[in-house]
């Protein structure tokens, strides 16, 4: 069973594993009360919690990390990520307001993709960790037997079309190799896949997926018109991306655009997190909460 912890920016999942859980990723450093909040409403306690997978080590991933490693949570950290656990130790040294845990390499465990099916089976989970570089280097997805995948910030399956000959089209075929039936992100909507497991070819599955991707349903030509809240935060966003290309603080963007606050954070927190990614991306990658 799978439990999802959205608490904040990052889409974070609980995963059964035999009398306990294991946690797929954090959030951001700063939010460990959000969690707590989060895992009380679920009935969850700190150790029922066995272990903490980290899909990368991005800021908005791995922040609450040390912080729940001090709570008794040993970190899984695999053999392509041991030289990134502490490479966001600098992004949050720099912002004295937020409060970071580093994590201490004593609450580390190292393990190899050959032995991770041994290892979750040990735990009472059926699956493997698959190394799926692309947003980064370090990028490693959770593959569950029943057809569940977790991605972090993979690149979603409908702007694959757009990573032709790329690390992530690699990933993806890899993935979709095991035949998946939905697609936990970590900012983007769960996407459930009909059509897409069934497709080899990563260009075809790119095609469906517009159409398979159930939960996504992002306007495709001619279907679904944007309406005109949509339009204009389309267009907001695209223009905060333009001004952190210029290099303007956020504050100064948010004055200029006489926008949300919160708004313009978030879009330019994920904008700086995902640099390839399109205005449509960021848009699927962020709660909008009403705003």
């Amino acid at each position: 069973m799978t439990q999802e912890l959205f608490y904040d920016n990052t889409r974070t999942y609980l995963i059964s594993a035999g009398d306990g859980y294991l946690l797929f990723d954090t959030g951001w450093a700063g939010t460990f009360p959000k969690l707590c909040k989060a895992l009380g409403e679920k009935g969850v306690k700190f150790s029922d919690i066995r272990y903490l997978l980290i899909s990368h080590f991005h800021p908005d991933h791995m922040g609450l990390a040390g912080e729940l490693a001090q709570q008794g949570i040993p970190i899984l950290v695999m053999e392509s990520q041991t030289d990134y656990v502490h490479s966001s130790d600098h992004i949050f040294a720099r912002d004295k307001r937020i409060s970071y845990v580093p994590i201490s390499d004593e609450h580390i465990k190292v393990l190899s993709f050959a032995e991770s099916r041994d290892f979750l089976r040990q735990l009472g989970v059926e699956g493997c960790i698959l190394p799926t570089p692309g947003h980064s280097e370090d990028s490693i997805s959770l593959c569950l037997d029943g057809g569940d995948i977790f991605v972090g910030d993979l690149y979603p399956l409908y702007e694959l079309e757009v990573h032709e000959e790329t690390a992530v089209k690699k990933s993806w075929e890899n993935l979709l190799s095991l035949k998946p039936k939905r697609v936990f992100y970590g900012h983007a909507k769960t996407a459930v896949l009909e059509c897409a497991a069934k497709e080899e070819a990563t260009k075809e599955v790119a095609a469906k997926a517009k159409c398979s991707e159930g939960e996504q349903e992002i306007g495709e030509k001619g279907q679904n018109k944007p309406n005109q809240d949509e339009q204009e935060y389309y267009l907001l966003t695209k223009k905060i991306m333009q001004y952190v290309d210029k290099g303007m603080h956020v504050d100064k963007i948010t004055k200029k655009l006489r926008a949300d606050k919160t708004f313009v954070n978030d879009v330019c927190r994920m904008y700086l997190t995902h640099r390839n990614v399109s205005v449509q991306g960021i848009l699927d990658r962020i709660e909008i909460k009403g705003r």
